[in-house]
């Protein structure tokens, strides 16, 4: 199998919704993407920081889940990053309350030497700079770069950002995020301009409205699965980005149309993170609801029709 190395935070989280608030619980961008990716038994790899308050169960449990966590760094007199936020009614807006970089501050990512061949490249939602330093201790590069990013890093670095953007085979942001980076309405108009910054491949998150894959003239759309009740899209995208690489690593094909297989199973993981608070659901989901899911994907999308 290929491996995979997840670079992002780990984290607290505290999270309210119209449904409950919890209290510190486990979250970041590479638990996520981490979690996710393991429903297809990768060679995986997290790269992150955590404090000295960090429990050790919490590392325990992604070992349990088959990530190798070498690169994982403890600085036993730091602070964990922590965040907070409060989403509306809508759940798709929040408002972040508590951004405590801590340990992250000063984070200067180390790859093991086991890790330096990998085939497949997560670049998890970080400094561009942090992201950049992971790219230059991979001698030979990967045969697939992923990059997320989000508006922070447009507003607060954009060149180094865009430094990064190029040197990528795949970026994944939202639809506010590329409209920002490009100044473009138009989803189609934003994807060519981001395929022109370096990318082959650009995937459009829409939240409840699914996901975008442009890739030359083509573009693929994923639904989001009709769901009963959200309780917390923290983490969604990151799911989403898990499932997306993980799936890419275990199958080896790095083509548009298996791509468009990996959104589908992005998508289908995404759906059960937004089912419990934090990482719960998706840390207690079976491959048996996997599969359930994923026919349900089928059947909301496959149908034929008569063209006159």
């Amino acid at each position: 199998m290929s491996k995979l190395v997840i670079v992002g935070t780990v984290a607290f989280d505290a999270i309210e919704t119209p449904f409950g608030k919890t209290d510190k619980i486990l979250g970041g961008a590479a638990t996520y993407i981490g979690l996710s990716a393991s429903q297809f038994n990768v060679d995986g790899a997290i790269i992150s920081v955590v404090g000295g308050d960090f429990p050790k169960e919490y590392i325990q449990l992604l070992e349990d889940k088959g990530m190798d966590v070498k690169g994982l760094q403890v600085i036993e007199d730091g602070k964990t990053f922590f965040w907070s936020g409060k989403y509306h009614n809508d759940m798709n807006t929040r408002d972040t309350l508590v951004t405590d970089l801590n340990v992250l501050a000063d984070f200067n990512p180390i790859v093991p030497e086991e890790y330096k061949d990998t085939e497949v490249l997560m670049l998890g939602n970080l400094h561009p700079l942090v992201q950049q330093a992971v790219i230059d201790q991979i001698p030979k590069r990967p045969k697939l770069v992923v990059l997320d990013t989000m508006n922070f890093w447009m507003d607060n670095a954009l060149d180094d950002l865009l430094k990064v953007i190029s040197k990528v085979d795949v970026i994944t942001i939202n639809d506010e995020e590329a409209r920002q980076l490009t100044g473009e309405y138009s989803l189609v108009t934003a994807a060519q301009k981001i395929k022109e910054m370096g990318p082959e491949y650009v995937v459009i998150k829409k939240g409840e409205n699914g996901a975008l894959l442009f890739h030359k003239g083509e573009v693929f759309f994923a639904p989001a699965l009709p769901l009963k009740e959200v309780f917390d899209p923290t983490g969604a995208g990151d799911t989403f980005a898990g499932g997306f690489t993980g799936y890419l690593a275990k199958t080896k094909d790095y083509s548009f149309d298996n791509m468009k297989n990996a959104i589908i199973y992005g998508s289908a993981l995404a759906s059960f993170c937004v089912e419990k608070f934090g990482t719960e659901r998706i840390l207690n989901v079976s491959r048996k609801e996997i599969h359930q899911r994923l026919q349900q994907f089928k059947n909301l999308t496959q149908f034929d029709i008569q063209i006159n």
